[in-house]
């Protein structure tokens, strides 16, 4: 028997017509010593499921045992880390772990406590901040401490519920690796909740999928050797047939569940063909160099100086080209995005679209960003009529209602037209973003990490709803990411920036991968791993705000 058991324990809230079903008829055993990840998406009860573990909540049906007792309550022999920090935020580091060991060890003496603090602050890596508050650390430190703090009560079950989903790429991969090293010398039992297929593969023993209407789903069991090295992984065929059967699985319950809803909603005739309006937007353009950044430069003034964001950004783009951006944190790569999109004055040197100097905001410029920027008390179809409106005085009404419908209809929100976008999700309101901006028919689309903010499954579908409007238009494109998969599989090239400051281009890599593209499909081809590796190799040797002394200056760098 395992060290937790799940039997036929099903979790709702509320009652009667009202009830919502969280959790259906689950049975898991959670073995000693092993480290599961479940692995789920937005809605599928994962949270719910550790709270279970925990003691915070109490199934509707069944039973949750920890080592064959019911679990009743919360208790120190269960450690938990949730995705926000809940820091006590006028207590140091030492003070916040020390709260955990004054509760479990009440009865050791004030020096042993405090080797106790110093020994777990040590094993996060922390020993240095030791002395500083919440306030004046990173979102990663933060996360460490949280950490440190369940590690103090010297737990049997360390769970952890999506502790490194808000962490940036590099800070996420450090503490994941920490997790693992503490995991394998203390050889606690560990339950991760994550949305992130690579996090996983890299720490399981085995990985649950949580399918969206509450039930355990497929599970699959990781035979690779540890210690797992994330560069390494790249090359091993069992990590990458695992990695594609795990997505696969993934997109075809999300892709089923969202397709059983559709079921519901009425019949919309599709639009076909591209609207004249666009189609007339769309002729006299030149084609070669369609996009060119010469000698771009950023330069801020400082109390101690002008100081060089980025220099000599040397870029020709076709026309119809996809374009990604990617780099780490502080390499100047939105800098250059909103400079393209003249939302940013351009210090040194020139950006020329079809031949004209860019100079200031103009929608023929139509930019995605993060957070979609949406009018609240507006629906889909109104967001997206602002634009079009003044993008095509001369078309009738019909010909733009024509436009916005189109568009609309092609990102998946037919029955969502007439919504106001307040009651919208992220990742619909992501949606009309999308929408809106090809709405425009732009001569250049700009998108600043437009998925970040959204949980993997919404993030992979969008990518496909964006590359299938895109193959439609095949509008002139670039797309800031940090997501290495996200580059290789929109991109005709992915151009890579050096460190910031004085960042430049590093690296061009060309994307020679058959289109129309599919992450499955993608997942499968021979050449993808080398793309990916090459783009790995060269943020590795970035990594860490490094500025390597041979920085090399790519050869090509118009388009091909």
């Amino acid at each position: 028997m395992g060290i937790l058991t799940f039997e036929n324990v099903s979790q709702s809230f509320g009652t009667g017509l009202h009830a919502t079903h969280v959790l259906k008829n689950i049975d898991l055993e959670v073995q000693e010593g092993e480290f599961l990840v479940l692995l789920g998406f937005s809605g599928t009860g994962k949270t719910t499921l550790i709270n279970l573990m925990a003691g915070l909540e109490h199934p509707t049906k069944g039973t949750v045992t920890f080592k064959g007792a019911p679990i009743t309550e919360p208790s120190p022999e269960r450690g938990v880390v949730f995705q926000s920090y809940s820091l006590m935020p006028w207590l140091t580091v030492n003070g916040n772990v020390r709260l955990a060991v004054d509760t479990v060890f009440p009865g050791l003496s004030k020096a042993e406590k405090a080797n106790k603090v110093a020994h777990y602050v040590n094993m996060v890596g922390l020993s240095h901040a030791a002395t500083r508050r919440p306030a004046e650390l990173s979102g990663g430190m933060r996360q460490r401490v949280n950490v440190a703090r369940a590690l103090a009560m010297n737990p049997e079950v360390l769970l952890l519920d999506e502790p490194l989903s808000a962490l940036d790429a590099l800070t996420r991969a450090n503490l994941a690796d920490e997790i693992e090293r503490i995991w394998e010398a203390d050889k606690k039992t560990c339950v991760l909740i994550t949305n992130d297929v690579d996090e996983a593969i890299i720490l399981a023993d085995r990985i649950i999928a949580l399918n969206p209407d509450g039930t355990l789903g497929q599970a699959f069991n990781v035979t690779i050797p540890r210690p797992r090295d994330r560069m390494a992984m790249n090359t091993n065929a069992t990590f990458k047939q695992l990695r594609a059967n795990v997505t696969k699985y993934l997109m075809d319950v999300g892709v089923a569940a969202k397709v059983e809803g559709n079921r519901l909603l009425p019949e919309v005739t599709p639009i076909h063909g591209v609207p004249a309006a666009v189609k007339e937007a769309q002729k006299n353009l030149i084609d070669d160099r369609f996009l060119d950044f010469s000698q771009l430069h950023k330069i801020y003034p400082t109390p101690k100086g002008p100081l060089t964001v980025v220099e000599d950004f040397d870029l020709k783009i076709d026309r119809g080209e996809f374009i990604s951006l990617i780099g780490h944190s502080g390499c100047g790569k939105s800098t250059v995005l909103t400079m393209a999109a003249g939302l940013n004055e351009i210090s040194k040197g020139a950006i020329k679209l079809d031949g004209r100097h860019v100079e200031g905001a103009d929608p023929e410029r139509a930019v995605v960003f993060q957070s979609p920027n949406l009018f609240p008390w507006l629906s889909a179809r109104e967001n997206c009529a602002i634009g079009v409106d003044k993008v095509y005085p001369r078309a009738s009404q019909a010909e733009r209602q024509d436009v916005v419908e189109y568009y609309l209809e092609r990102v998946g929100l037919a029955d969502a037209m007439d919504k106001p976008t307040s009651e919208m999700s992220n990742g619909m309101q992501q949606r009309v973003g999308i929408a809106r901006a090809f709405a425009l028919s732009p001569k250049l689309l700009l998108l600043d990490e437009p998925f970040g903010m959204l949980d993997s499954l919404t993030r992979w579908e969008l990518q496909e709803v964006l590359m299938e409007v895109w193959s439609r238009t095949k509008v002139t494109a670039i797309c800031v990411t940090h997501d290495v998969d996200e580059a290789i599989l929109l991109s005709d090239r992915v151009v890579m920036m050096t460190n910031g400051p004085q960042a430049t281009i590093g690296k061009i890599t060309k994307v020679d991968l058959p289109r129309p593209r599919t992450r499955k499909a993608l997942l499968e081809h021979p050449d993808y791993y080398a793309y990916r590796q090459e783009v790995l190799d060269f943020l590795e040797e970035y990594e860490h705000g490094a500025k390597p002394k041979s920085q090399p200056k790519p050869q090509a760098l118009a388009a091909e």
